[in-house]
């Protein structure tokens, strides 16, 4: 039998997968966790493009919950880049999956929609905690 990980432990445990897979972490409180990773970027003299990442979890120690928030925001400014994107999507409920893939003169990226939701998932499962998607912003 597994023992279950303390808030404290979780916490650790979950800022260590966010930096892993990339993110810029910040606790907001003992029980707060949230993140953001600037996944696409392209550039050039006339304007810019970006999409950004971010996530939040709360810890709910009464009933051993991580309640997990994501959202992708894309801007620009200016006249955009001209960019070539590839992009498979499923939405299933609370939840999407899939990735994006863009190429530009100027830059470009990919961001994977469901690969920091599920380490989460996982480290939170294996530390004996339950996992809850929430449908609000991350803030």
């Amino acid at each position: 039998m597994s023992t279950i990980a303390t808030s404290s432990e979780l916490m650790e445990r979950l800022e260590r997968v966010a930096v892993a897979q990339g993110l810029e972490t910040t606790r907001r409180t003992a029980g707060e966790l949230a993140a953001k990773r600037e996944a696409i970027r392209a550039k050039w003299l006339l304007g810019a493009r970006k999409l950004v990442y971010t996530m939040s979890l709360r810890l709910d120690d009464g009933v051993r919950l991580v309640r997990f928030r994501e959202a992708t925001k894309e801007t620009s400014w200016g006249l955009p880049p001209p960019t070539l994107s590839f992009q498979t999507e499923t939405i299933s409920g609370k939840t999407r999956s899939g990735a994006r893939h863009d190429v530009a003169p100027g830059g470009g990226g990919e961001i994977d929609y469901a690969a920091v939701r599920t380490a989460m998932e996982q480290a939170t499962r294996d530390a004996g905690w339950g996992f809850e998607v929430e449908l609000r912003l991350p803030g």
